[in-house]
């Protein structure tokens, strides 16, 4: 048995962290999925949400990357991930562009650094097809209010896919979201079968029509303090529901608050917020 030094730098957007490799530095004999397993383990290991790689592309793009969630799911796309992912590669000099585009398995996304450090994201068209979704519905077409039973409590929730699948439901006050027991609804809902692809949870109250407060169960990796696709994926819900405006709304999560805005016209999500680097280290691997 040898050891392996494996370089990184820890970062998160509003409290959703993850650990950046550069894929050049990738440990031998570990698969993508055992390393997010290993390296995401808060109590023997760095902790974090999930495991982002960054790649060379392979169809046109500037960078291609991997995200990983922490029980070692693939995941098809991360709002908070790809803001960490252009900030490591533009603060590292990987690229001089303050725009450029990432290939994921959710499409080409386009990260742009702003002036005051923020990334604005586009992060394409929502999918609203229940079939491309996916969720099982009656509904071939949108699925909004659907009726769910969970556990010992029904609730209605719209599907909408940002690349990844999600299940926003609108609570109708600010203290009926705080008293939920997400740790108990989540994982239950994730796991549904009108979700063939499993799902992440969003609850929702709509404080007015241009904000909006969220807490997210995430797909593969539980209770996070933010979730972008899942505050994109709530925006374009609540714009179907007809309960708020077409003009950039503020998402307040746990973590801090994002701007998103749906633009009808080119049918895209502007996804507008911080990422921060929190470390670089290295951890030693058995290999």
């Amino acid at each position: 048995m040898s050891v392996y030094i494996l370089p990184f730098e820890k970062m998160h957007g509003l409290g959703n962290d993850f650990i950046l490799l550069h894929h050049k530095y990738l440990p031998p004999h570990f698969t993508e999925k055992q390393l997010a397993e290993t390296l995401c383990n808060r109590h023997f290991s760095i902790g974090g949400d999930g495991l982002i790689i960054v790649k060379p592309p392979e169809d046109g793009a500037d960078f291609s990357w991997s995200y990983i969630n922490s029980d070692g799911s693939l995941g098809e796309m991360c709002g908070n991930g790809i803001r960490c992912f252009a900030k490591y590669v533009f603060d590292r000099g990987l690229t001089n562009k303050n725009q450029f585009k990432v290939e994921t398995l959710a499409g080409i996304v386009e990260p742009e650094i702003q002036s005051n450090g923020h990334i604005k994201v586009n992060m394409g068209s929502p999918i609203l097809l229940s079939s491309e979704i996916p969720v099982l519905s009656e509904n071939k077409e949108r699925v909004i209010d659907q009726k769910i039973t969970v556990l010992d409590k029904d609730f209605n929730f719209t599907a909408v896919s940002m690349g990844n699948p999600h299940a926003i439901i609108f609570l109708d006050s600010s203290k009926e979201l705080e008293a939920l027991d997400l740790e108990k609804y989540g994982p239950v809902i994730e796991k549904d079968k009108h979700f063939p692809k499993k799902t992440n949870a969003e609850f929702a109250f709509i404080k007015s029509r241009n904000y909006i407060d969220l807490r997210v169960w995430e797909r593969g990796c539980g209770i996070t303090l933010a979730c972008g696709t899942g505050a994109c994926a709530t925006v374009v819900a609540a714009n179907l529901k007809g309960l708020i405006d077409d003009e950039p709304v503020t998402v307040n999560l746990p973590g801090g608050e994002l701007i998103v805005e749906w633009d009808k016209q080119s049918n895209s999500v502007f996804m507008n917020g911080p990422a921060q680097s929190v470390f670089v280290g290295q951890v030693e691997l058995e290999v």
